[in-house]
């Protein structure tokens, strides 16, 4: 739950953030949530 809360902040910072970001950028975006929301994955299972 945990990395679901951060992977959630971390979308709705980078949407209110930059309202004007191009499709690009929001495919970016998503691919570095998606890595980090696996590595937290691997940090809580520790």
């Amino acid at each position: 739950m945990k990395v679901y809360i951060i992977w959630l902040a971390g979308v709705v910072l980078w949407n209110f953030g930059y309202p004007m970001a191009k499709p690009i950028e929001d495919v970016v975006a998503a691919i570095l949530l998606s890595f980090i929301s696996i590595g937290l994955k691997k940090y809580f299972k520790l």
